[in-house]
């Protein structure tokens, strides 16, 4: 399949190995799991940071083996979960601060082709949250938004 932004083909991507269940070498259980998730949410983390800081100082190598649920929605029933979704917040961060790029150089022109592309990417992402019922029927993406959102 090929690229929305390219006219060049994609790369296949890795799978990660059929594992079932907890791997032997892992001692943390679910409840030391959610716990460790709950605190590092207080603190500010989103959840692929989550799930990096798991990986790389307590060892566990996939969260949802072990618990059988995803750090989302582990966040989700803590109450954790911020309102707007990782993915859609990220890209709004890149947009603003390509925005602010293009303010100092005006004949940036790749930027400016690249502040389109993500622009046109946040719209997407938000129809589809929109019909998933994850975000409101009546948000609408602005710039204003996403400075407030991401400053």
């Amino acid at each position: 399949m090929a690229r929305m932004h390219a006219r060049k083909r994609g790369r296949s991507g890795s799978t990660k190995p059929l594992v079932e269940g907890t791997p032997e070498w892992v001692d943390t259980d679910e409840e030391k799991i959610t716990d460790i998730i709950g605190s590092l949410a207080k603190d500010g983390k989103t959840s692929s940071e989550i799930g990096i800081i798991l990986r790389d100082q307590y060892g566990i190598p996939d969260a949802k083996q072990i618990t059988g649920k995803k750090i989302s929605d582990i966040m989700k029933e803590l109450d954790m979960y911020p309102e707007m979704p990782e993915d859609i917040l990220k890209l709004m961060a890149k947009a603003v601060n390509l925005r602010d790029h293009m303010e100092q150089n005006r004949k940036d022109l790749s930027n400016k082709r690249g502040l389109h592309l993500v622009e046109a990417k946040i719209r997407r992402l938000a129809k589809y949250y929109k019909k998933q019922g994850v975000i409101s029927e009546d948000w609408k993406y602005s710039m204003d938004k996403a400075e407030m959102l991401v400053k």
